[in-house]
């Protein structure tokens, strides 16, 4: 029961939906723009009507002013752009994140590499971990592989629909993954997903592109998003999240 109270924080119970900011980047990429202030960029998204955030536990301790009333998941997975970028290692537990006051556990598997095999089995042993502490897990899990120094993502419906049905298998409350492109494509990727799907925000682009492909991944069967770079590097962070949730909330 406590396990659904908490998923009832992140997913909106009148619409089954959701919109998650993640701002987990600094682990990966250091202090890039939109993240360097945090306490700042926490109020801006909480006034927009965020549903709920995405942060590296150490953020959590240093922001507790900022993120009262806020619903956050702690990330529990890391890896830096200064070395092996691909390989996400655990650097919490879910029974840590529930002493850290989180209302979710999220965890990054990237699927197609060398990395695989101990990255599915980190993810069956937090949602394992995560049942018991009566927490939900949402899985970001990515198909991609490291070519030439460049990270190359496999968004094809097959591969994306697979990621997602790897994190149904496997336990997880929530999935995220890449927006396949179209509508009737990403239909493919939730008819094998019985638990929400979201997608990901994906590069920096447009605001008009990337509220339309908000759209239409809605309009397949997603309930939601988790965005990071499209919202908190805007250029009025809170006007923008105000969008987003109106296009998933259909407010």
């Amino acid at each position: 029961m406590l396990k659904q109270e908490r998923l009832n924080k992140i997913l909106n119970p009148k619409t089954g939906r959701t919109v998650i900011i993640p701002m987990d980047h600094g682990v990966t990429d250091g202090p890039m723009a939109g993240l360097v202030e945090m306490s700042s960029i926490l109020e801006k998204v909480k006034k927009g009507g965020v549903d709920a955030v995405i942060l590296h536990k150490g953020i959590v301790k240093q922001n507790q002013a900022a993120l009262a009333g806020l619903p956050y998941l702690i990330h529990i997975s890391a890896s830096s752009g200064l070395g092996v970028p691909l390989r996400k290692m655990l650097v919490a537990d879910a029974k840590e994140c529930v002493e850290l006051g989180a209302t979710g556990v999220s965890i990054h598997v990237n699927l197609g590499n060398q990395y695989e095999p101990e990255m599915l089995a980190d993810l069956g042993r937090v949602a394992r971990d995560c049942e018991r502490e009566g927490i939900p897990l949402l899985a970001m899990m990515y198909v991609r592989d490291q070519k030439n120094g460049q990270i190359i993502n496999d968004l094809t419906v097959k591969s994306v629909a697979h990621a997602a049905r790897l994190a149904y298998e496997l336990g997880a409350d929530i999935v995220k993954v890449n927006y396949t492109g179209s509508s009737d494509s990403f239909k493919e990727v939730v008819a094998g997903c019985q638990i929400p799907v979201v997608i990901a925000g994906g590069s920096k682009g447009s605001p008009e592109d990337f509220l339309q492909s908000i759209k239409d991944a809605m309009s397949a069967g997603a309930k939601g998003v988790s965005c990071g770079r499209n919202v908190f590097q805007a250029d009025d962070v809170t006007t923008m999240v105000k969008n987003v949730v109106a296009v998933v909330h259909g407010t």
